[in-house]
Formats: C-alpha cells, sequence, structure tokens
C-alpha cells in the first residue's frame, strides 16, 4: 500500500510517499481502507517536532482524523461488519500509524459508523475539532456531560474565531444542543462562514466592540466561552461571562502563557478549563463521541462552503503541500484523497 512517511521531525519536506506492506488487526482491531484524510494544526506540529530535523526510533505516519470502510476485522470485534463505511477519532495518538496510508489498523472503538447519508468528507473533518468542542461545550460546572437536542436550552455560548474548524464545530454541536450561539471573526468572509454554520450572532472584532455587542444579543451575559485565542481575548471574556461562567481554552502557541486577571475573575467565580481532547478521561471521550454520532445521524453537522466549512483538496502525494495549507491558516477544512470512495 501507499503511505505517507516521516523518518525525523522538521518543515513539510520530511514527508515521503512510500510502500508500506498491509498488516492484519489483532483482537478487538479493524483494518480500515482510507478515502479521506483530514489534517489538523496538531498533525503539522507534531511532524515538525523540535524543528531541528531529530531522528525518530520509528518511522511515523501523520495525521489523526480520517474516514473509509472497514475492509477486514480482527477476532471478537462485534457491532461492525466488513463493508461499513467508517469515521476514525484519534489515530496516531501514542503511536506511528496515521490516517495518511491508504490503509490503517485501529482498535474497533476508533472506528465509528458513518450515517448512509453522509460522504466521508464530513467523517474525515469530525475527529478531534468535535470532539474537542464536545469537551469545551460540556465543561460548565452546571452543564450536561454529554450533548443532547435541548441540553444547552436556554444557555448562551460565545465561540471566538468560528470561522475555524473546532468553531465551526462548536457553532453546530451548540446550536444542535439549543443554545443561543454568538461568535467573533476578523473579517466579513468569516462572518458569513460563521452565519451558515448556524450562529445566531456574528462579531466582527475588528471593528466591532465585543463586549457591547454580547451585550446587546444577550444582556445578562454568556454561560460558556469556546475560546481558540484567550491570551487576546481574556479582558473581553471575563467581561461578558456570567457569575459562574466557564472559558473553555483549547488552542495555544508553543511555549505561550495566558495572563488572568484574578480579581475579576474571583468576583464571578470564573471557571477555566483547558482542554486537550487526547488526555481527556474514558468517560469524557465516549460521551463525546456518542453526541457527535447522535449530532451526525440528525444531520447536524456538516462540511462544505454552504455549511461554513470549506474544503481545501489535495492527492496523498502532496500531503506536504496539506501541512503546510494547515500550518499558513488556510480558511477551512484541509483534506486528503487517500483512495476512491
Amino acid at each position: 500500500m501507499k503511505a505517507i512517511v516521516y523518518e525525523r521531525t522538521g518543515p513539510s519536506s520530511v514527508l515521503a510517499l512510500q510502500d508500506k506492506p498491509l498488516t492484519s488487526p489483532g483482537p478487538g482491531e479493524v483494518r480500515v481502507r482510507v478515502v479521506v484524510s483530514g489534517v489538523n494544526p496538531t498533525d503539522w506540529k507534531s511532524r515538525a517536532g523540535s524543528g531541528t530535523g531529530n531522528r525518530l526510533k520509528e518511522p511515523k505516519v501523520p495525521n489523526q482524523d480520517g474516514a473509509g470502510v472497514i475492509d477486514e476485522l480482527g477476532p471478537g470485534v462485534t457491532g461492525l461488519a466488513i463493508g461499513d463505511r467508517v469515521w476514525l477519532w484519534d489515530v496516531a495518538w501514542g503511536g506511528n500509524e496515521g490516517t495518511a496510508q491508504e490503509y490503517v489498523v485501529v482498535p474497533a472503538a476508533q472506528a465509528v459508523a458513518l450515517p448512509g447519508t453522509e460522504s466521508f468528507d464530513t467523517g474525515a473533518s469530525l475527529g478531534i475539532p468535535a470532539l474537542t468542542a464536545h469537551r469545551a461545550l460540556t465543561a460548565h460546572q452546571d452543564g450536561p456531560a454529554r450533548l443532547s437536542p435541548g441540553s444547552l436550552e436556554g444557555r448562551v455560548v460565545l465561540v471566538t474565531g468560528g470561522a475555524g474548524a473546532v468553531g465551526h464545530a462548536a457553532i453546530q454541536l451548540a446550536r444542535w444542543a439549543g443554545a443561543t450561539v454568538i461568535t467573533t471573526v476578523s473579517g466579513e468572509r468569516k462572518g458569513e462562514l460563521a452565519r451558515f454554520a448556524g450562529a445566531h450572532e456574528v462579531i466582527n472584532y475588528r471593528t466591532a466592540d465585543v463586549a457591547q455587542t454580547v451585550f446587546q444579543t444577550a444582556p445578562g451575559g454568556v454561560d460558556t466561552i469556546v475560546d481558540v485565542n484567550a491570551p487576546a481575548n481574556i479582558a473581553s471574556d471575563v467581561e461578558v461571562l456570567k457569575p459562574g461562567g466557564t472559558i473553555s481554552v483549547y488552542a495555544a502557541a508553543p511555549g505561550e502563557s495566558l495572563a488572568i486577571p484574578i480579581r475579576e475573575s474571583m468576583a464571578k467565580n470564573v471557571q477555566y478549563q483547558f482542554v486537550l481532547t487526547y488526555t481527556v478521561t474514558d468517560q469524557q471521550k465516549k460521551a463525546a463521541v456518542e453526541a457527535v454520532t447522535d449530532a451526525l445521524k440528525a444531520g447536524a453537522l456538516r462540511v462544505g462552503n454552504e455549511h461554513g466549512l470549506p474544503l481545501i483538496r489535495f492527492p496523498l502525494e502532496e500531503t506536504a503541500a496539506a501541512h503546510d495549507a494547515v500550518e499558513q491558516g488556510s480558511v477551512g477544512k484541509v483534506l486528503i484523497d487517500v483512495s476512491a470512495s
């Protein structure tokens, strides 16, 4: 099979297309023919490593997310069948086998059935963004542990960076769960995408006062903030947050720190939740996968221009260019076409 492999960390040029032998699934595992691989910031950051070109103990295949078709079952697997269409999550976490290859073996729990009406593109766009968004939205101390229709009814959610992949998923999941959703963006095009995703109110933070505009939509403030850039937003976050509200922080540059306004946070009993989807508890991950699956079945998680998340495509042999596109901040979801559907 064809696979993208890197043997040392560094720039995208370390990625190479190679031939690899097929492996069979072991007990409790399935083998999936990957149709589409999704690229996230964590993928290029892991590949870049220290940036010094350190050699790895074993070659690695990048990318955590993807979607495809099960083509072989390991012993003891139930609930899945050969030919099932599935989406994949956390594939490369803690190992060397990602989705940038024609076939990948994963634990059966990490291959989740795709509804018949959903595309492989949607499946490959879930994973890290949707599971991160779910954890961020369920971090409130008085909120639900698992999203469902109506579980956020009466609540107000602020999503900063609503045109990004996590922001897009957060808008859609919050809407599905019944919340009023406000989002911030940096321009008109991104604002249009956030509206397509379902945001009730879109604020261009370059031209409007964020706090003032939030209070026009939600005079009592917001319950939960899903924040892509907490260092830049922390002052307005605390200002618009309700007492007892939660700020969920899911992104940071290497070495970045956050200066928290302590007295203002104390006055409102603010809860800060830092989110890394890989290291949430098993119970939190299970709840997220189940909720995302339900939202997917309901048609609440969609991708493409008309749903606010443009798709940017590359063939497998151009995985390096796909990584560069994500690193350079492309607006939309970067996907790699691995094999024919």
